[in-house]
């Protein structure tokens, strides 16, 4: 009789819990594949707020970064939301502060404030309106302001700028994974791989982006590759999206644009840790209501969007 490996014990003692605590687990596309695989749901941040909003649990383990579970906790306050690895968390997010926002709007005070969902729940509470890479130009096109100011990834709104006429005011912040990609690093793997599509994230430079063939959110990548009648594509995010791909592709083959598109923040979780996390119910995230409050208007802002 075949034994059974510590992964699967791993994995049928937090099947368990999810049932014995009526829990979910909500995993980032970036997590390493043994947490992806005992997620409820895998998705981009659109789709996990969403969700956080929504699904019918009474707790929520997100495994991701510190920012996402916030965001869990201000959209459902009536759930316990755990957070398997406390110092998970965004460097982007922590590139802006409230205050900052707060000068922000002082200076441009016919603008409005676009918050990407990577920042902190008081940086939101600072903004009129969330958005994420899936949607952050229809979210700035809503906008009856013609002045934007956009925070906290310069790249992401150099992206949404090619897509409106309304003046984008970027902040000076960006994701250190994905502002380390290259132009030169597209024509190499266009040598490299010549039948392959080049599917890049908007938090990518501008430069990435103009030598890319499509620019998708990570979900949207899988939609695509999946739609595609392509059979190769060079990924140009974090690593961890491969392995959806691979699963939602079969017969598919994916090769990273680079290597060390790696967060190290988003590999801090482990099945271990969410094992844990259900055991004890614990480490918890709240926001203060006063702040979640806030946050949570522009929150729902975004999510109230036509889709």
């Amino acid at each position: 009789m075949p034994s059974t490996s510590p992964d699967q014990t791993l994995a049928e003692r937090i099947a368990e819990l999810k049932e014995e605590r009526s829990a979910v687990i909500l995993a980032h596309n970036y997590q390493v594949p043994a947490v992806q695989e005992v997620a409820n749901l895998v998705g981009d941040s659109l789709e996990l707020a969403r969700a956080a909003a929504t699904i019918d649990a009474d707790v929520i383990v997100f495994a991701g970064v510190d920012f996402m579970a916030e965001t869990a906790a201000i959209l459902s306050p009536e759930k316990i939301v755990l957070l398997p690895a406390t110092d998970a968390c965004c460097p982007m997010a922590e590139m802006v502060t409230a205050g900052e926002v707060r000068v922000l709007r002082e200076r441009f005070p016919e603008a409005a404030v676009v918050a990407y969902v990577n920042t902190s729940a008081e940086v939101k509470a600072e903004s009129d309106i969330c958005c994420t890479s899936a949607n952050a130009v229809a979210v700035v096109e809503s906008l009856d302001a013609e002045q934007v100011i956009f925070l906290p990834d310069r790249n992401l709104a150099h992206y949404v700028a090619r897509f409106t006429k309304k003046e984008i005011l970027p902040w000076d912040g960006y994701c250190i994974v994905h502002d380390r990609m290259t132009a030169d690093e597209v024509t190499a793997a266009r040598r490299a791989h010549p039948d392959a599509e080049v599917l890049v994230h908007p938090e990518c430079r501008p430069g990435v982006i103009d030598r890319a063939d499509h620019v998708f959110s990570t979900s949207g990548m899988v939609r695509h590759a999946c739609a595609s009648s392509c059979r190769e594509f060079v990924i140009g995010t974090e690593v961890g999206i491969l392995h959806q791909l691979e699963k939602k592709c079969p017969g598919k083959v994916f090769y990273p644009l680079s290597k060390k598109a790696v967060c190290v923040n988003m590999k801090k979780t482990d099945p271990a840790k969410v094992l844990v996390a259900l055991e004890r119910c614990e480490p918890r995230v709240t926001v203060p209501e006063e702040t979640a409050a806030r946050a949570r208007t522009a929150i729902e802002r975004m999510l109230n969007l036509p889709r």
